[in-house]
């Protein structure tokens, strides 16, 4: 089973689940950006209630309790709002037992992926595997413990952003995420 991460995993995902043969399916993860400055990663939250939080970049935000705990409402509402999006009332297949390939379309810090993975581990798939194109090299080593394989094409140790690896990289729409799921359905 591939599994991308939306929305930006999910074109991605499509081309793997594709060049396998395999079914598609999206695992909806979000990163808790940092207040004032939402691109940096606090951390992050997956279905299922998986939730990552890196201490050393709460403390640095400055972030309190309270405001985490707004943070991580607002984002398990927006997690909520793309799982109906995406699979309307339909659950996460059953993994136990398979091999799952959760694919993104990059990899900066991580929490992101991280989230997701911890989501997928507690589905019991026999096999976890991690895919992107592109991770930076400090994060691919520390998400290796983590999945039985990454799988990555570059790891670069100076690393900016993903959309930097790309010679196109526009949003993601999530008409374009329903569009592709529809397209990678059996009929």
């Amino acid at each position: 089973m591939v599994l991308g991460l939306p929305r930006g995993g999910v074109p991605v995902a499509f081309e793997v689940a594709r060049a396998l043969g395999a079914p598609l399916e999206v695992l909806v993860a979000r990163k808790l950006g940092a207040p004032g400055n939402p691109e940096y990663a606090l951390g992050a939250i997956a279905e299922g209630g998986a939730v990552v939080l890196e201490d050393e970049a709460v403390a640095e935000s400055g972030a309190g309790e309270a405001e985490l705990a707004r943070l991580v409402e607002q984002e398990t509402a927006e997690l909520a709002r793309r799982v109906r999006a995406y699979r309307g009332d339909r659950p996460l297949p059953p993994l136990a037992g398979r091999t799952a390939i959760l694919v993104d379309d990059g990899i900066a810090t991580g929490r992101t992926a991280l989230a997701a993975v911890r989501a997928l581990r507690r589905l019991g798939p026999r096999r976890l595997v991690l895919a992107a194109p592109v991770a930076a090299a400090e994060t691919a080593a520390k998400l290796r413990g983590e999945v039985d394989e990454l799988v990555c094409l570059a790891e670069p140790e100076l690393f900016f952003a993903v959309g930097s690896w790309y010679e196109r990289f526009g949003q993601t729409s999530d008409d374009e995420v329903r569009e592709l799921l529809e397209r990678a359905r059996p009929t």
